[in-house]
């Protein structure tokens, strides 16, 4: 489990659904975020594709990349903190002119302009790359470039997965690890809530930036692409989206249980690793249930995608891996189950 390549993880994942959006969920979930600009174009690709464009110019796309940009930068900052910007930087225009531009619900004329000049290189010639790898199965735009005339093309693999039934899931997906990484930069550098993972309030069905104890996007949101958007219980896809709910994969009661006639010696149920959305009717089938092989070679499988994606949920699962009997013996989703069932 200690540091593979992610062409190994991304093989692994691709395997468990060798199609278009594992090949979308592999740039957006798993790929380097050093700033937030490959969420920006891959909201404003899903958005122009589930409109069935085949093409769009260059400026056009520009108008809901910037104005994604600038909503998400009154809220939090979209690169590390430690970042130096140069006056000319994308960003830096965007701080100056978010306000008109959100005011007026359209880029002002200096922010399209610098939207246009850095994507080329700053984002559309990346999104398809993961660390280490030259990209992954599929491709989902070209750019085409006549004189000064700049096209993007839309491929039918993205109009395909933007307008399928789990169109509306993979946008929730999206801006899910949007927040994340957000959190992630706000904490300075990353350091904060990267070192202490993150927690999980299930009242409210959210997770929580430990170190700043802010809300910042739905469990189920941030988990489900990693299990290739299915019920981790059935392994059907989950449609429509509002049928999803968070099922402990181990039941809590289990250690509710133990909590009645001594101590709970086992990891915490409650942890992110544990969690899965599923099915509202497979989980209430499933009630307190201990799970099966199939089940928990599935959860393996999705705890090991997350330990492969960037920061923090990487680490909140690295928390538990090693905290999980105690002594920090774990090594393995496998010996950590086998555990859990012997107690």
């Amino acid at each position: 489990m200690t540091d593979r390549g992610l062409v190994v993880v991304g093989d692994t994942f691709f395997a468990g659904d060798p199609s278009a959006r594992a090949s979308w969920r592999l740039a957006v979930l798993m790929g380097a975020n050093a700033r937030t600009y490959k969420f920006a174009l891959g909201d404003a690709l899903l958005d122009l594709a589930g409109q069935g464009r085949e093409e769009v110019t260059l400026a056009e796309l520009a108008v809901p990349y910037a104005m994604g940009m600038v909503r998400h930068l009154t809220d939090a900052p979209q690169a590390p903190v430690n970042v130096a910007l140069g006056n000319a930087d994308f960003l830096a225009v965007a701080r100056r002119e978010a306000a008109e531009s959100l005011a007026g619900g359209r880029p002002t004329e200096k922010l399209s302009k610098a939207a246009q000049r850095s994507m080329p290189t700053m984002v559309m010639e990346k999104f398809h790359n993961l660390r280490g790898v030259p990209g992954v199965p599929h491709r989902f735009y070209e750019l085409k470039r006549d004189g000064h005339h700049r096209t993007v093309v839309l491929t039918p693999e993205l109009r395909r997965i933007a307008m399928s039934e789990q169109g509306v899931l993979l946008r929730g997906e999206l801006n899910a690890r949007w927040s994340i990484v957000e959190s992630s930069f706000a904490a300075g550098v990353g350091r904060g809530v990267v070192q202490a993972g993150m927690s999980v309030d299930l009242a409210q069905e959210f997770l929580i930036d430990k170190r700043r104890r802010r809300p910042v996007t739905r469990v189920s949101a941030a988990l489900i692409g990693f299990q290739h958007g299915r019920c981790l219980i059935c392994n059907e896809l989950i449609v429509p989206v509002g049928e999803a709910v968070v099922d402990h994969v181990f039941p809590y009661a289990m250690m509710r249980r133990f909590e009645s006639v001594g101590n709970w010696h086992g990891p915490d149920l409650d942890a992110l690793w544990n969690l899965a959305p599923a099915h509202r009717p497979c989980n209430s089938a499933k009630t307190d249930t201990p799970p099966g092989r199939k089940l928990l070679t599935r959860l393996a499988l999705r705890n090991e995608a997350i330990m492969r994606s960037p920061e923090p949920l990487r680490q909140t699962l690295r928390l538990s891996l090693g905290r999980a009997l105690g002594d920090g013996s774990a090594n393995s989703w496998n010996q950590i189950f086998n555990e859990i069932k012997a107690l």
